[in-house]
This record gives structure tokens, C-alpha cells and sequence, in this order.
């Protein structure tokens, strides 16, 4: 008989450490598995493995955490075929649904009932290949859009795509990516302060984030 759950990496309890919602206690379901080899990735340890679990324990593990909001993220979480079902069973119980992805798998049975916060791979994560834009006309104006900058291209590249305006959604999140010793592939890495400075300047309509738990608890902290 085929296995009827999701393969899960891990699922913590902790804040929010980036978009529109940082701060806020979530729940976090990460699941395991992800096609692309982004040159930041902060989750290799995602891309494999992972403990079976059926939708009915993964509730059970969330439910002492006592939190409104929960994030499914990766890895990938949308390349799960039983994810739906997951997404279905929290809001079943009144969890409001956050879900990070790349964009590179359809969102259109997802969006309706989460928050999407989309990833749109700049050229330096080396897996910039334009499968998102397959995916705005199903993004709501309360989803997000996140651009990791990687360089000053990186940003020239994003901006280009914030000022043609066609970006469904109201919040846009420009995120500065420092260069990382374990990362899979080298990048350049900018400056925040530089990245801020940038947004600034060129008056654009985002939100300028760090991530929160790397700065609370360290970069290489799982399960935070």
C-alpha cells in the first residue's frame, strides 16, 4: 500500500524571522525534499531523508505549540502530493496557513486557502529559470513575493522586475544574502546596510528584512 503522509524534516515551535508577519509565534512544518540546489540555501540538511508522518500526527505535534499561524516550508513543500491534504486539515482546525515556496510548482490549489510567499530566484542563486511568472496570475494581494539579493546585479535584476508593475502582490520583501562557508555553490554576498541604503535610494516599493532567527539564535541553527 502506498504511503498515504509526507516525509518531514522537522517541526518547531519558534518566531517568525521573515516576512510581513516577523516576530510572530509560528508553528513550522518543514518538509523534506526540494529540485533546486539554490547557491544560499540555508536547508541542505532538508533536501533528503526526513520521518514519515501522516497528516493526524503531524496536528497532534503542532496542537501543544498553542499558535494561530503555522508555515509550511522546505526544502519544497509544494513537491509532496499529499501537501493539499496537510494545508486542508489545519484550516480545518482554524490555522491560518502560510506557505514558502519557489514558485516552480503550480500554487493554483494552494492559494485560495494560505498565504503564499513566493521566492523569485534571482540569477545569483543559479536557479533563476522564470517558472514563477506561470504562477502570479494565482497570487492574491496578501500573498508575498521574496527576492534574495545575492550581488549588485542581483538587485539591478530585482528592481527591474518590482518598477514593471507586475507584481500582483502588496508586500515585496528584498532579503540580503551574506556568503556562507557551507554553501552549495559560492555567490558574492552584499552588505545589508548597503542593500537598505540601495532600496532607499531608488525609492522602491519593498520591505527591506533580515531574518530574525539567524540573528537571535545563530545561522546554523536548526529548528528555529
Amino acid at each position: 500500500m502506498a504511503f498515504s503522509g509526507l516525509l518531514i524534516t522537522e517541526i518547531f515551535h519558534s518566531l517568525q524571522g521573515e516576512s510581513s508577519l516577523i516576530g510572530v509565534p509560528f508553528a513550522f512544518i518543514r518538509l523534506t525534499g526540494c529540485n533546486l540546489r539554490c547557491s544560499y540555501c540555508d536547508s541542505v540538511y532538508a533536501f533528503k531523508g526526513g520521518k514519515k508522518m501522516s497528516v493526524g500526527e503531524i496536528l497532534a505535534e503542532v496542537k501543544p505549540y498553542q499558535v494561530r499561524h503555522v508555515l509550511l516550508t522546505g526544502g519544497e513543500p509544494l513537491l509532496q502530493r499529499n501537501t493539499l491534504e496537510l494545508l486542508q486539515a489545519l484550516r480545518a482546525v482554524d490555522y491560518d496557513v502560510s506557505i514558502e515556496t519557489h514558485g516552480e510548482v503550480s500554487i493554483e490549489k494552494f492559494a485560495p486557502h494560505a498565504r503564499i510567499v513566493m521566492d523569485i530566484k534571482t540569477p545569483g542563486s543559479r536557479m533563476s529559470r522564470g517558472f514563477y511568472k506561470e504562477n502570479l496570475k494565482f497570487l492574491k494581494p496578501s500573498d508575498e513575493i521574496k527576492f534574495v539579493i545575492t550581488s549588485r546585479d542581483d538587485y539591478a535584476w530585482a528592481r527591474e522586475i518590482v518598477r514593471s508593475a507586475k507584481l500582483p502582490t502588496r508586500e515585496i520583501l528584498f532579503s540580503p544574502a551574506l556568503p556562507a562557508e557551507n554553501s552549495p555553490a559560492p555567490y558574492e554576498g552584499v552588505q545589508p546596510r548597503w542593500l537598505a541604503e540601495q532600496i532607499l535610494a531608488d525609492h522602491l516599493p519593498v520591505r527591506f528584512q533580515l531574518q530574525l532567527h539567524k540573528q537571535l539564535w545563530g545561522m546554523d541553527t536548526k529548528g528555529v
